[in-house]
């Protein structure tokens, strides 16, 4: 059995995988373990575990492989310097001591760490691969497709920022590319930093904001930021922004474009202008995609679409391509970010070096394993942590469990489920997630405010059985993974009054607008998880459970952090966040604890713990 190590690493959401004869065994992003949230570290505590976890050394791994080719990097960072001379210098005399120092000689940094792990690491083993091939790789070669155009969209890989892939069978080629400065993703951030989120882990909270607002400054941008061709090729007006040779995303020019300033988050309240501003640049991006996936379809005449890159996550954009029905079928890598990059760098090697043959198991919806690909811990391991802890805690069976959580959803307790394997990704799909009763009208206000401490305007997303998908929602195919919106059935809607019609901005919030308000964001649409038996056996079961009891088949599904913290990992980083928020229930495994059981003087305050993302 020959085994392949893929790594990403030091730039944002460091990451570790291991596939075995081509199957995907085991991966993990280093923050779950550093609990530093988009940790950039050498991912060496993923590393270790998925060689404990599998019963491996590094010396039996066959190849190691980084997702990125640092010298092609430091390439594009020397050339937009040079050619921006004499601005830039305050940039520039921070970052090139960085990368003469370390990233321009990483070869022989991912060498020294991996030696920590094991002294007499084979150098000979590691490889390189090109960061928008690792992320294609990702998305083509787990996807149920034996033939696919492959879209890749982020901020900045090594030259290129927007790709076209053809995968076929075992072999993958990028056939188009779009190069830096003119990324959409980095138009995407830009817009993130002047609404005064955090790039590279913010954008999420533009595509929330969007739904808000109205689109009312999107031809500005199409004729002033971005010349956008009927192909969907594209190019950025740099006068309008800063970050070839500046410390920031954006300048005064731009600022001055929509004539109002930068937002500070620490002062600044959100307002129409910044949920009209995130309207204007989703529908762009929405626009962008749109007439890139037209193209490609058009000239390569291939039925089935694969994404990934940051964009990828973009759900309602991915949607837009559903919509329109472009493509007959389309696939969403779940870790579509860098940290799906270890993913693909090692499927890479596997198919596309040593040619070996692919075979794509028809009974699944792909090969990712529903993305529960993490840490697992058992009863015995939990139970241990308890008793050495002194928890108060109730191990209750399979049947009984289910039923008893059911019934503390069903009375409006929010409840923290800690469960099998951890999620691969950005999203928690009932592994590590909080869940609550989609029923109430004051979950999606108190979960933000009181459980995850953050914006009350954030939407929370809805996991459905895939059996009763289509009773609720106009979505006609699986969405495992959060990747894919839909509006709820008109049957299900609940008409507003003409005094809610003409409301704007935040005022939306608090209207009922459905009899599942609490995963229906104002415009009637939800961001999907379909549930199945397959991949997540348990969370299965305990929505069944639910729709027992209440007629229901749905649950709020958000992820078990709270802000500006990774994803809970072990049992005690669940507990802690149980002990820091006003959950009032925690799940580990079968384990049951009760708030209430909890000495009042153990409770902490998680409010302030993790710095705003």
């Amino acid at each position: 059995m020959k085994s392949i190590l893929g790594i990403s690493a030091f730039y944002h959401d460091s990451a570790a995988c291991i596939i075995q004869d081509g199957e995907i065994i085991a991966a993990a992003q280093e923050e779950r373990f550093t609990r530093i949230k988009h940790d950039s570290s050498f991912p060496i505590n993923s590393i270790k575990y998925i060689l404990s976890n599998n019963q491996l050394t590094l010396n039996q791994i066959d190849k190691i492989v980084f997702y990125d080719k640092p010298f092609l990097k430091f390439e594009r960072l020397l050339e937009t310097y040079l050619s921006i001379v004499p601005f830039g210098f305050s940039s520039f005399r921070m970052a090139m001591p960085v990368w003469l120092r370390e990233k321009l000689f990483l070869k022989n940094l991912i060498i020294r760490e991996l030696k920590n792990i094991e002294k007499k690491f084979d150098k000979h083993k590691l490889l390189f691969s090109e960061h928008h091939f690792s992320h294609a790789a990702s998305a083509f070669y787990p996807s149920p497709f034996e033939k696919a155009c492959i879209l890749t969209l982020d901020g900045v890989g090594e030259w290129a920022t927007t790709t076209i892939a053809i995968g076929n069978k075992n072999q993958l080629k990028i056939v188009e590319e779009i190069h830096f400065p003119h990324s959409i993703g980095l138009l995407y951030s830009a817009f993130t930093y002047y609404l005064g989120f955090r790039v590279n882990s913010g954008e999420y909270k533009v595509m929330g904001l969007a739904p808000y607002g109205t689109s009312k400054y999107k031809d500005i941008i199409l004729e002033n930021i971005i010349d956008l061709k009927k192909d969907g090729s594209f190019k950025l007006n740099q006068k309008y922004f800063n970050y070839m040779g500046g410390l920031t995303m954006t300048n005064q020019k731009f600022a001055d474009l929509f004539d109002h300033p930068i937002r500070k988050p620490e002062i600044d309240k959100l307002t129409q202008f910044h949920m009209d501003m995130a309207a204007s640049i989703q529908s762009v991006i929405e626009e962008v995609i749109l007439r890139i996936v037209k193209y490609i379809r058009n000239k390569y005449k291939i039925n089935n679409l694969c994404l990934a890159g940051g964009v990828a996550l973009n759900c309602v954009a991915n949607t837009k391509i559903l919509i329109e029905k472009v493509f007959d079928n389309i696939w969403v890598q779940p870790a579509s970010g860098d940290a799906g990059g270890s993913l693909g760098s090692a499927l890479a090697v596997w198919y596309n070096e040593f040619n070996n043959k692919r075979i794509i198991n028809s009974k699944m919806f792909d090969q990712m394993n529903g993305s529960f690909l993490g840490p697992e811990y058992s009863n015995k391991e939990i139970k241990l942590f308890l008793n050495s802890n002194n928890i108060p805690a109730k191990y209750l069976s399979d049947d009984i469990l289910f039923k008893s959580v059911a019934e503390h959803l069903s009375k409006d307790n929010a409840i923290g489920w800690f469960q099998g394997k951890m999620e691969f990704g950005p999203r928690s799909l009932g592994a590590r997630s909080i869940l609550a009763n989609p029923k109430s009208e004051t979950m999606q206000k108190n979960l933000n405010l009181k459980v995850k401490f953050r914006e009350s305007f954030r939407p929370f997303a809805p996991s459905i059985l895939y059996e009763d998908l289509k009773d609720w929602f106009e979505l006609e195919i699986s969405s495992p993974y959060m990747l894919l919106v839909s509006n709820i059935l008109k049957s299900k809607q609940i008409k507003m009054t003409d005094k809610e019609s003409a409301l704007f901005g935040i005022d939306k919030l608090n209207i009922k607008r459905s009899v599942v308000p609490a995963v229906t964001h104002v415009d009637f649409s939800a961001r999907i998880q379909t549930v199945h038996k397959d991949t997540n056996l348990k969370f299965h079961k305990l929505l069944s459970c639910f729709k027992n009891l209440t007629g229901c088949p749905i649950l709020v599904n958000t992820s078990f952090n709270v802000r500006g913290e990774p994803i809970v990992c072990s049992p005690s980083d669940a507990y802690n966040c149980f002990l820091g928020t006003n959950l009032d229930f925690l799940v580990l495994g079968n384990y049951v604890i009760d708030k209430k059981d909890i000495n009042k003087s153990q409770l902490k305050n998680y409010k302030n713990k993790y710095k705003l993302n």
